[in-house]
């Protein structure tokens, strides 16, 4: 199966690979990273993540992108369209290690791979689930021109509420222009 990689400034998203799974573990083990996706997570149960992520590109053909900063070729998080069995619909969800936090890479990765399942993969919507109070991703969800739906989910499998942010594909159109995808 060929991958894309997506290009911003700053960024270079690809598929996940095995030089991920370290950076992944420490991503996992911190608690402020991991509080809104799950909580910390051993590396066995990030392995078992990371061969999902690797899995759901084969089944559905898009996945997760591992987020590379082009200038110090760190690998930074995960970015991109997820949508596993008992999603409500298709989603962007966005996780990146603390170090990343502030600059916009969140936002950066996550427009690209809006225009992504906008322009490429043909979707007519997207979600964000996000938790009531992580902020940070509220801001991110905001910043694209996604809103906060007013519908309450359970993240399957993992038994924790979250909003439902989104917008439809003619509303990124709309906004694609206006969208900060440089700021935080």
């Amino acid at each position: 199966m060929i991958t894309p990689v997506l290009e911003t400034d700053r960024l270079v998203l690809r598929a996940p690979d095995i030089s991920d799974f370290e950076p992944l573990c420490a991503l996992m083990a911190d608690e402020e990273v991991a509080r809104f996706i799950g909580g910390v997570q051993t590396p066995p149960l990030a392995w078992r993540g990371l061969c999902g992520i690797v899995g759901h590109w084969q089944l559905r053909g898009y996945g997760f992108f591992s987020v590379i900063e082009k200038e110090s070729g760190q690998w930074l998080g995960r970015v991109g369209p997820w949508n596993p069995h008992g999603w409500p619909q298709p989603e962007i969800g966005w996780t990146l290690n603390r170090a990343s936090w502030g600059k916009g890479y969140a936002t950066e990765a996550a427009a690209a791979c809006m225009d992504h399942v906008f322009d490429t993969l043909g979707w007519d919507s997207v979600i964000h689930l996000i938790h009531a109070d992580n902020h940070g991703s509220q801001a991110v969800a905001a910043r694209l021109g996604s809103s906060n739906t007013g519908e309450e989910v359970e993240v399957p499998g993992f038994g924790i509420l979250v909003d439902v942010w989104g917008q439809s594909a003619d509303d990124w159109r709309a906004r694609r222009k206006q969208a900060a995808v440089h700021k935080r």
